[in-house]
């Protein structure tokens, strides 16, 4: 039988249902167990914990699939992406695009799944999903009659689980360009060279309560702004200035053309946050709202420190151009990086910058990226709303 005996350690994850177990938690393999294989963990005395996949080749050597002693088949993954696809039917109702298997958080660890106005993007990003690539493909089609599905899959995620990565069509056709809709908003998307799986999708609450306090005739700075979700959400709100500012020639492109979607124009430009933010200083513009969304500074946790210095620059270099009652809202979409952490950044640059901030709203990833309370992890997105008082 294929199975793995854990240390103590282990053994409370599994308990707290944590369903991610390092090697050094791991007492014994048995012989015939080969990476990507489906085994049972069982305490040292023999008593049954759960079944996941296994890749001692990475640092989450078991991964679980589920805490009872069930079959790992066809019915499994079709069970997992139905409960998956009908709960975000139910609760999304402002898009046309959200999220669908959010890895472990959807009891499918290493698969991602993103939909796109009747399209499909997937990442099989761990070795021992991609032993059920077919299944999965199948009860995609089956379950949500896509009409096509493009594989996105993270590559250095792959690299470390010894696998290869292709970015193609595996299901029917993907046009270049795909539309969507967010709370009455347009994007146009590009499932080949948009970032991630596609869309920043997990923003789209925090794009909704940030635009709340935008009033007519504020200026808007958004840094690190990407294909411009944060702007045209200002624009809609009657923003009068807005620079969306990126590093990406890809991004500034998409923002035009979201904007021409929209009928209006937004102000992109291709530069470096850090750099730009000290050129608006330097000539004394003026901003009533700061968007601050940069890429995750922090990948490990030994990046944790230059990432919070940056963040501070930025926190710092922002309160230094915001119209007093000004605000800013900044994110960090790095699990290693917690809400108290950029507390407390935001409150070193506000001490340094002798102003008084306020916190208006603590905000997080929208629904369909679900924060299951068992697995840490599936918590990444934080932000903070502050206003300079």
């Amino acid at each position: 039988m294929k199975k793995i005996i854990l240390k103590k350690a282990g053994i409370e994850k599994i308990k707290a249902l944590n369903p991610w177990i390092y090697n050094q938690e791991i007492k014994e393999i048995s012989k015939s167990v080969k990476d990507g294989d489906i085994v049972k963990a069982y305490s040292p005395n023999g008593k049954f914990l759960a079944i996941g996949y296994i890749n001692t080749k990475s640092k989450i050597t078991f991964r679980v699939l589920s805490f009872e002693d069930i079959n790992i088949d066809k019915d499994f993954f079709y069970k997992n992406i139905e409960e998956a696809y009908q709960k975000r039917l139910k609760r999304i109702k402002n898009s046309n695009a959200f999220r669908i298997i959010h890895s472990e958080a959807d009891n499918i660890p290493g698969l991602i799944v993103d939909y796109y106005n009747g399209y499909l993007s997937v990442a099989f990003n761990t070795l021992g999903i991609e032993q059920f690539r077919d299944i999965i493909i199948k009860a995609l089609i089956d379950i949500i009659s896509p009409k096509g599905i493009y594989e996105k899959s993270d590559e250095k995620a792959r690299e470390k689980e010894g696998l290869q990565t292709e970015e193609k069509v595996i299901y029917g056709e993907v046009p270049k360009d795909i539309y969507i809709e967010e709370n009455n908003i347009k994007f146009r998307i590009n499932l080949k060279s948009g970032q991630k799986t596609g869309f920043f999708l997990d923003q789209r609450k925090n794009r909704k309560i940030v635009s709340e306090y935008i009033e007519k005739d504020f200026k808007v700075l958004d840094l690190f702004s990407n294909v411009g979700g944060f702007s045209l959400y200002a624009k809609s709100k009657g923003a009068s200035l807005i620079k969306a500012v990126d590093i990406s020639e890809e991004a500034i492109k998409q923002i035009d053309i979201n904007a021409k979607l929209n009928n209006t124009q937004i102000q992109a430009i291709k530069a470096d946050a850090f750099d730009f933010l000290r050129e608006e200083r330097k000539n004394k513009n003026i901003y009533n709202m700061i968007i601050i969304d940069p890429p995750a500074f922090a990948k490990s946790k030994n990046q944790k420190e230059g990432a919070l210095r940056g963040f501070k620059d930025l926190i710092l270099n922002s309160l230094k151009i915001l119209q007093q009652n000004g605000y800013i809202a900044v994110f960090s979409c790095s699990h290693h990086i917690d809400l108290e952490d950029l507390k407390n950044t935001a409150l070193s640059a506000s001490v340094d910058t002798k102003t008084r901030i306020e916190i208006l709203e603590h905000l997080f990833q929208d629904i369909d990226h679900p924060f299951i309370l068992n697995i840490p992890n599936s918590l990444y997105l934080k932000g903070l709303l502050i206003q300079k008082l």
